[in-house]
């Protein structure tokens, strides 16, 4: 395939879902348009990890909300508008040592927990094996409400990370108080001590299930994590010389004798499970030798093991690279190795493997900032449909019982699966392939299949809602949406508020123009016609004047909405 930019990408797949979805299934349009290697021709940027000295306006506090938020709020950005840059991530970056309400009882009319009534929590109950579905449920329920209803800092974005880079499946746990208590670690650790996260996760009882840890004994040594502890979440693959399979074996040793409570959903350490041979790794690691110990001396080995681990510099590469394809963009040439990972990475390691002051330098940084960073990456589905409700005044009442609200949670956390991201159970250990999957990465959340199912939420949002079973309807407040624009009765200053809102990029004045008049003048070429119908309305809301305004709001933001630009971040 030719060079691409995102956005032809995009207009492609638009252009021929349909006729070709049809006569050749939805994978065949997809690998029709999508990356066959690399892009290698796009423009390239050269600016590096310095401060960013540059301006800082309303289109700067956007982009940097769009990374590191799920939707931008135009009350956030009036905020950040009120501080300057450095200010602005700092707030952003102080994230609340405060746990939220955890995940509660909202499926007793459906089945009846023995021991925790409706609107209680159950992650501290006994498990029970006839509400293991129920919980399951409520848990990524739960997570998808604090998603939608997260305040203005990056914790959720950093908790997704997490959970994208130690990925475990809820389903394949089978216990959503193990799951619960992974996600809470991520909350208390989402820009803290990545060295202690990996010992965290090492011991952590969802991984213990997930990849047989607790299976692993000197007798039957189970090589899962010790594999993917290299891997994946920690050295990394694919560059020589590397670790190899003698090491997985060494590692599997080292962590042989650890067990689940399962009563209290803690880990704990079996010596008469470890096996206490000395482990001897390769020449990667310079034949490092974790000593083997008796006894409960044998718990330290996990510790010994880590420490190898991160006196590789590869460790603070890898999760360096991760960090910035998830909040710049996948594409790492031999440049932005040089300008940005090497000293991100130097960073990490400068700072105790604080993951706090590598985000400060790249939110603060001119690389960052830089045009070519901003608006090229295609949002993930979380980040379009969480989105959605948080830019566009798409408000949850606060006053539905326990059960309805968690249901129209729920029904967002399905649409999300239905567009390729099962929140809380991501395909494999490996996470979603958008995060590491050459050459397409981001551009695999774009499908025949998805793109379609994109375009009619944002059309039943505008339109019909949803309701989930509830009796109330979910829907975008138009009216209340298009408030929001400081000079509404002003149809090009409207436009323009909805474009830099709701678009990645911007759009060109005849597409604009276009847009105005066919939409929002109702086919009428005077401003003069938006205006007088919003002075109406504003000053006698009655069903007539009502009407007008919003049928010519819904149909401004439908064409909007489904332009390439609205799949971009």
């Amino acid at each position: 395939m030719g060079k691409v930019n995102r956005r032809e990408f995009l207009e492609d797949v638009i252009a021929n879902r349909e006729e070709q979805a049809v006569a050749s299934g939805p994978d065949l349009v997809y690998k029709q348009y999508a990356n066959k290697e690399i892009p290698k021709g796009l423009q390239k940027t050269t600016s590096t990890l310095n401060p960013y000295t540059g301006a800082w306006t309303e289109d700067e506090a956007i982009h940097l909300l769009r990374r590191t938020t799920f939707g931008v709020k135009p009350a956030d950005v009036q905020t950040l508008l009120g501080m300057s840059m450095n200010q602005a991530v700092d707030t952003l970056l102080n994230i609340s040592t405060t746990a939220p309400t955890p995940p509660l009882n909202n499926y007793q009319s459906v089945v009846a927990d023995p021991t925790i009534p409706l609107g209680q929590t159950w992650v501290n109950a006994p498990y029970d094996s006839n509400t293991v579905g129920q919980r399951y449920y409520s848990f990524k329920s739960w997570w998808t409400g604090l998603m939608i209803n997260q305040n203005m800092s990056i914790l959720e974005k950093m908790v997704l990370f997490w959970h994208n880079h130690f990925a475990t499946e809820v389903l394949t746990v089978g216990d959503a108080r193990k799951s619960y208590k992974l996600n809470a670690m991520f909350r208390a650790n989402a820009l803290g001590n990545f060295k202690t996260l990996v010992k965290n996760v090492t011991l952590d009882p969802s991984m213990l299930v997930y990849l047989n840890g607790q299976l692993n004994t000197k007798t039957a040594p189970d090589e899962n994590y010790g594999r993917e502890l290299q891997e994946l979440f920690t050295i990394g693959k694919g560059f020589t010389p590397i670790w190899d399979e003698d090491d997985v074996k060494a590692a599997a040793k080292a962590l042989t004798g650890w067990r689940i409570n399962n009563t209290t959903v803690t880990s704990y350490f079996d010596a008469n499970r470890h096996d206490t041979s000395n482990k001897i790794f390769s020449s990667y690691y310079n034949y490092y030798v974790v000593v083997g110990k008796a006894g409960a001396s044998g718990a330290t080995e996990v510790d010994d093991l880590i420490n190898m681990l991160f006196n590789k510099q590869d460790t603070a590469l890898h999760i360096c690279r991760k960090l910035y394809r998830y909040f710049v963009y996948y594409i790492i040439d031999s440049t932005v190795e040089a300008n940005i990972i090497v000293p991100m990475a130097q960073t990490l390691v400068n700072n105790n493997f604080n993951i706090k002051p590598v985000m400060e330098e790249l939110l603060k940084s001119e690389h960052f900032y830089d045009m070519n960073s901003r608006s090229c990456y295609i949002r993930n589905p979380l980040d379009y449909l969480i989105g959605m409700f948080r830019t566009m005044k798409i408000d949850i009442p606060t006053t539905l019982s326990v059960d309805k609200t968690y249901a129209i949670w729920n029904y967002v956390r399905s649409y999300g699966n239905s567009l390729a991201l099962d929140l809380g159970d991501p395909p494999n250990v490996a996470g979603w392939p958008a995060y590491y999957q050459e050459p397409d990465y981001y551009e695999t959340w774009i499908n025949s299949n998805t793109l379609p199912k994109r375009m009619s939420f944002a059309d039943m949002m505008l339109n019909s809602g949803f309701s989930a079973g509830t009796g109330t309807t979910i829907k975008i407040d138009v009216i209340e949406f298009a408030k929001l624009c400081p000079n509404v009765g002003d149809p090009n200053a409207l436009i323009d508020f909805f474009v830099k809102y709701c678009l990645g990029l911007p759009l060109t004045a005849n597409t604009k123009k276009a847009i105005k008049e066919s939409e929002l003048l109702s086919g009428q070429t005077s401003d003069y016609y938006w205006t007088v119908a919003w002075t109406n309305y504003a000053s006698n809301p009655n069903t007539a004047n009502t009407n007008t305004v919003k049928t010519r709001l819904v149909s401004t933001l439908f064409e909007i909405l489904r332009l390439p630009e609205h799949h971009l971040c």
